[in-house]
Order: C-alpha cells, then structure tokens, then sequence
C-alpha cells in the first residue's frame, strides 16, 4: 500500500479517536467507510475490501476503548457489571458474527451496515431522552438478551457494537447519555476482542492479502490509525464531560445518519446530481 494511504489513515484517525471518547463507540462507523475508499483506491477488490475494513476496525476499537474507558472512568462511574455480563456475552456473539461475515458478498455487507445505521438513528431522533437519573432495569435475562444481537451485528458490521449499545442502554436499560458512553466503551473491550479472534481464524487460509496481515486484519493500517485515534480518545472523552447530553445525542444521530447515507450510496448520489 503507497505510502500516502497510510497517512490519510492516520489523518482520519484524529477524527475518529475524538468521536470514540465523545460518543462512546468504536470509531467503526467512520473507520469502516475510510478503510472501504483507501482499499479499493488501491487496487484491491471491493469484496476484498469491506472485509479487511470491517476486520482491522475491531482491531483499532480495542486499544481506542481502553482509551476512553481510562478518561471516562475518572469522571463518572462506568457499570461494569452490566459491562462485564453483556460484553462476554456480546464477545461470543461477535465471534459468530465474524464467522457469518466472511461468507457474506461484500456488498451485502455495505448494504446491510448502512441500513443498520439509518435505522439506530431514526430510532434515537423519534425517541424522547431525558439527561434525569432513572433506575436502571436489573434483569441479567434481558441484558444477556440485549447482547447477543449487538456481539453478532459486531462481528459482521466491524462498528464495535457501540452505535448499537448507546440506544439499547439509554432506550432500554434507562442510562444516562453521558453514563451509556462510558460503559458502551468498556464492553467494546470485549466484543471487540470476540470479532477479532473471529476475523484472524476465519482468515487464516486466505491468500491475495496485502502483506503484513493476519486473517482479514492489515497491521499497517491498524497502527497508522491507532497512533491518533488512541490519543485523540483521551481528549474525545474529557470533551464529552463538558457537553450536555441532549447535545451529545444530536451529534451522535448525525453523524449516523450521515454515514448510513453514504454506505447506502445516497451521498455519492447527491454528489452525481449537485456536484460542486
């Protein structure tokens, strides 16, 4: 891979890194897509591509969440028995997701990852979110209930799970906005590691991937992303703990409603119709 793709990783990876401490998930929202454009812009075949993307997403996720699990820990308190529970069980989820992943057409995938996305932010932009403190529902059935789902869309999707864990955790189990970024990221620690077993397993017999791979998982990607995004969690998350909920919840529906566009095709659409 030429030299320049690296760099626009670690250029993206500023980005991504402040949106994973601010918002509470992985950052595979926008890695994915990035990823997706730099792999094919280099020659590599789109089915390829989403895959490797997916794959060294969940790899970047876990060193990025401990980021922000450590900034976020000292400010508010994270529950890490609901984050234990369900990110073991949403580990085993993720693993079979990946699985499932690799036998998927490429863009399947991209479709299905955008209309994912589309859906989460409809449903946080029609639901009314309170920042009041709530009692939290301490039901071990539908916690473990919640994660199977949100392991395996982990697995197949490479977003971490914390586009998906914010609304289940603040639409069902009653968390705060601010609460529900901590403990998303702390359970990204564990879903993320599922997938990522998943992806290098999975991928151990393939041949034609860039060098320095293992599996589905491209190193030198990883670690020209890792290189911001890592720091950039840190200031993400001290960023988060001076903005009011409500705010935090616009800016996450957003960005997915964005990026669910431009998986879905819709932005190059628009960009065909009006370009600029």
């Amino acid at each position: 891979m030429e030299i320049q793709f690296l760099f626009i990783l670690a250029a993206s990876g500023i980005l991504i890194g402040f949106v994973s401490g601010l918002l509470g998930i992985g950052g595979g929202i926008i890695m994915t897509p990035v990823q997706y454009w730099i792999y094919t812009s280099a020659g590599i075949e789109s089915d390829l591509a989403i895959k490797i993307a997916i794959a060294t997403s969940l790899a970047v996720i876990l060193p990025t969440s401990a980021s922000g699990v450590w900034q976020h820990r000292k400010k508010v308190p994270i529950n890490w028995k609901i984050a234990a529970i369900m990110g073991t069980v949403a580990a085993a989820g993720s693993y079979i997701g990946s699985t499932i992943a690799v036998l998927i057409p490429g863009n399947i995938l991209k479709i299905i990852f955008g209309i994912v996305v589309m859906l989460i932010a409809v449903r946080m932009l029609t639901m009314k979110i309170s920042d009041e403190q709530q009692p939290l529902r301490e039901n071990l059935w539908l916690w473990i209930g919640i994660a199977i789902p949100i392991g395996m869309l982990t697995g197949i999707l490479g977003i971490g799970g914390g586009a998906v864990v914010i609304p289940c955790l603040i639409l069902i189990l009653h968390f705060r906005m601010i609460n529900a970024v901590g403990t998303s990221l702390a359970m990204m620690l564990f879903t993320s590691a599922g997938g990522i077993i998943g992806y290098i397993v999975n991928g151990m017999s393939l041949t034609g991937m860039p060098a320095h791979s293992s599996g589905y998982i491209f190193w030198p990607a990883w670690l020209a992303l890792i290189i911001t995004c890592i720091p950039m969690a840190q200031v993400g998350a001290v960023m988060a703990h001076k903005t009011k909920g409500k705010l935090l919840t616009f800016i996450f529906v957003a960005l997915m409603l964005y990026i669910g566009l431009d998986m879905l095709g819709v932005i190059d659409l628009i960009a065909g119709v009006f370009p600029l």
